[in-house]
């Protein structure tokens, strides 16, 4: 499969996020109706039409019904082996070598052009869990606080989480306005309500669920990998300064649940098995997980190169690049996207098709691999930018975006799109 060819000239460029051997899912609008589309190229493939014009002939009437709905839940739901059937049922639409001239014709009249498209939100999210599996970013942020004990004693023992606002997560390319909030300054002074001073970006991968548990079943280890149906990119905007304030007893609140920002195209699992590796080795002396965290199955991480641009409304306005300043791999993770799902089940919390689970900040061992602001206020240089500006938080109009992709020798460059998001101004009460 790594060697076919698409018959859709866009999806062979070196460059293309979207060659035949990704075909992620996403949710765009078509003459006012949401509908399932499959990304190849620089094009979108109506599943919807597709389903209509029995192109999806062979397939379970459950997975064509799944393919004619407006949101991914349905789809989700079914489970590996529906997901693996309508993926090879796609190539072989798509396939230079599969597809005949007649088959090629009727697939090109469901084409539409991606610059044509306004996405969607994919999936009809029920649940949001965002986790802190990057021990970079943990011991970096840690020693802000505790220079001499940065993490805390459960942290190589158990995937710590939190639970996010799912009614504030929302598309790539919209803006964010400046949240406020409460502010503390050091003792004596007061607190102040206002706009926060320190909003910072979060690189992080989503997790989307695909067939869930019942509550009070566990998912194994060995299983969990069944259960994920795609990654995305995920911006966990944060403002630090609210966060420093009121973090304590509790954890995230406001400082977090004003805006979550994913890509709009869901990437296989599938599509990139090919680029698994080994999870890394634990530093000797960490401990080993417990059992129900342990599987040689569920053991894998993804070379997943990750990049962090910015540019601000200057950059903007004088034609200036967005310029990156940060790039790290989601293989840094301490631990594994398997064990994630499976801690998040361990209790009999039930998932459900469409959650979604966050990996927490990803950043890696070597400086410039930081995936946030926060981690960079221990270097005393702060970030410059080409139009001479300096930044240790973001500014109104600076314009973050998120980009990810895996290669590997003898296989195509696989992408997952832009996650981008704009600060607009605070808007006054």
């Amino acid at each position: 499969m790594n060697a076919i060819a698409s018959w859709i000239a866009s999806a062979n460029h070196s460059t293309s996020d979207f060659p035949i051997q990704n075909l992620p899912y996403g949710v765009f609008l078509y003459r006012q109706q949401a509908r399932i589309g499959i990304a190849i190229g620089d094009k979108i493939l109506d599943l919807r039409a597709c389903a209509s014009k029995s192109l999806l002939t062979g397939l379970q009437e459950e997975v064509i019904a799944a393919c004619r709905a407006e949101v991914l839940n349905s789809l989700m739901s079914l489970g590996p082996a529906a997901w693996s059937a309508l993926r090879h049922r796609i190539t072989a639409l798509l396939d230079a070598e599969q597809a005949g001239k007649e088959t090629q014709e009727a697939v090109s009249e469901l084409l539409v052009p991606m610059a044509e498209a306004t996405m969607q939100l994919p999936v009809q999210i029920g649940d949001y869990t965002d986790f802190y599996a990057s021990i970079h970013h943990a011991t970096r942020v840690g020693k802000l606080f505790r220079p001499d004990n940065p993490l805390l004693p459960n942290y190589k023992y158990i995937p710590v989480g939190y639970h996010g606002r799912v009614s504030s997560i929302i598309l790539s390319g919209q803006g964010i306005p400046r949240p406020c909030g409460q502010i503390k300054s050091p003792p004596p002074s007061a607190p102040i309500f206002g706009p926060t001073r320190s909003l910072d970006y979060e690189l992080e991968v989503g997790i989307f669920v695909g067939a869930g548990n019942r509550l009070g079943q566990s998912v194994p280890i060995a299983e969990a990998e069944k259960h994920i149906f795609g990654l995305c990119l995920l911006n966990d905007w944060s403002a630090r300064d609210m966060q420093s304030w009121e973090y304590q007893p509790l954890g995230p609140f406001l400082a977090k649940n004003f805006a979550t920002t994913i890509s709009p195209w869901i990437v296989p699992l599938e599509a990139l098995t090919p680029y698994r590796i080994a999870a890394p080795e634990r530093p000797e002396g960490d401990p080993t997980p417990l059992p129900y965290l342990c599987s040689s199955s569920g053991s894998f991480g993804i070379d997943l190169t990750l990049e962090v641009f910015l540019q601000s409304e200057l950059m903007r306005q004088t034609g200036a690049a967005p310029t990156m300043v940060s790039r790290g791999n989601l293989r840094d993770l301490y631990w594994t996207i398997a064990q994630l799902l499976t801690h998040h089940a361990s209790n009999g919390c039930n998932l459900r098709p469409g959650d979604l689970l966050a990996t927490g900040t990803i950043s890696g061992p070597t400086p410039g691999s930081e995936g946030c602001l926060l981690e960079r206020t221990h270097d005393p240089e702060p970030i410059r930018l080409p139009s001479g500006e300096v930044r240790t938080f973001l500014e109104d109009g600076d314009q973050i975006t998120f980009r990810a992709y895996t290669q590997k020798a003898g296989l195509p460059r696989i992408g997952l799109g832009e996650c981008t998001g704009t600060i607009l101004a605070s808007t006054p009460a």
